[in-house]
Parts: structure tokens; C-alpha cells; sequence
């Protein structure tokens, strides 16, 4: 079961993203890993995880709940294209589970059916929503960022606490009732559509 965050591209100002990417850089390198090292965050150790969350995680959210940017996805007309865009093949080609579309990123939990990875299935969701979007606004060009961010639950309490967030998110950020959607699953249907083998899980 995947936790992943994907956000408008320009919902994080360029400098202090440089700076947070930088430090990032630096500190993996520190413990010996890269990011163009598929598999990184597995192989830290459960402290270096911990702090990498803390440090890394911690910032990414606190600045992406400031609404920076033009926040698209504030229009309900916009984040329906998005929800839209995230059921379109639940079942088929994953399990969709609890979701929130913020005004300027999206937070889901996905489970891939086995013939499919977690990244074709955001590269899906941000080539199909960004057109579509951008045919509504009449605009061009770039509309995710290119990287995205993944999580991955590994029991029931990591399960339940990632589900509290996404609940929370919308509060935690000062939205009101019209500038999000927020869609609770039922875990019962969702392990009904999920693959009866497990996948490789891969890590932005």
C-alpha cells in the first residue's frame, strides 16, 4: 500500500525548493545513498527513516498546507477532474484507497494490481488531469511537478495513521467547505480489488 503526495509545480517557491532538494542531496550522501539509487530509502536504517521524515517530510507538508501558488485545484470544478481522474481505473489497474485533493497537491493511498507500477500509475493520473485541466483554464505547459512522493504502509497502524492524515490535512491547512474534496474508502471493498500478489515496491 503506497502513501503518495504529488503537488502543482509551482505550489513550492523555486529557492527555498532548491535549498531543501540540496540539503536532501547532502544529507543522503552522508549515509551513503543517492537518489538516483533505486531502492535508497529501503536500505536506510529504521532511525535514519525516522529523521529522514522528520526532516524532509515534515517541511515538504508544512509548506505545501500554505497554499502557495496559483492553486488550481481550489475550483471544485478542477479537483472533480482530478477525483475523476483517480477512480477512472480503480479495479482494474489498482485499488484506490482514502484520497484528498488539496488546492495544490493531492495526497492518496493506491495498492498496484501486479502488472503495474506505482510510477505508471502517477504518471498516468498527471498527464491526464494536467490536460484536462489545462483545456478547461486554457493554459499550457507544465502543471505537476516532476517528482512525486511515496510512502509505503507496511501494517494496519501505519495504514490507520496515514488514513488520519489525509483526514486531517484539509483542517490542519484552514479549508473551508468548497476547496477540496476529501474521499474516505471503505478497506473492505479496496482488499476486495487489491492483487493477490505483492509488487516490488519502488521510491521516489
Amino acid at each position: 500500500m503506497h502513501f503518495v503526495t504529488f503537488r502543482q509545480k509551482d505550489s513550492w517557491p523555486a529557492d527555498a525548493s532548491a535549498r531543501w532538494h540540496a540539503a536532501r542531496k547532502e544529507w543522503l550522501a552522508l549515509r551513503g545513498e543517492a537518489l538516483e539509487r533505486d531502492g535508497w530509502f529501503a536500505r536506510l536504517s529504521p532511525d535514519h527513516r525516522r529523521e529522514y521524515g522528520r526532516r524532509f517530510g515534515r517541511a515538504l507538508e508544512e509548506t505545501l498546507d500554505r497554499g502557495l501558488g496559483t492553486c488550481l485545484l481550489r475550483k471544485p470544478e478542477n479537483a472533480a477532474l482530478v477525483e475523476q481522474t483517480l477512480r477512472f481505473f480503480d479495479g482494474e489497474r489498482y485499488a484506490l484507497g482514502d484520497f484528498v485533493v488539496m488546492p495544490n497537491h493531492v495526497h492518496a493511498l493506491v495498492i498496484p494490481m501486479v502488472d503495474r507500477t506505482i510510477g505508471s500509475i502517477l504518471k498516468s493520473w498527471k498527464s491526464y488531469s494536467a490536460r484536462m485541466i489545462h483545456q478547461k483554464e486554457g493554459r499550457s505547459g507544465s502543471f505537476w511537478q516532476h517528482e512525486s512522493f511515496d510512502h509505503i504502509g507496511r501494517n494496519r497502524r501505519q495504514l490507520d495513521r496515514l488514513r488520519e492524515y489525509i483526514a486531517e490535512n484539509p483542517a490542519k491547512a484552514n479549508l473551508g467547505p468548497g476547496e477540496y474534496i476529501l474521499c474516505p474508502a471503505e478497506w473492505e471493498e479496496v482488499r476486495a480489488r487489491e492483487p493477490t500478489e505483492p509488487e516490488v515496491p519502488e521510491t521516489f
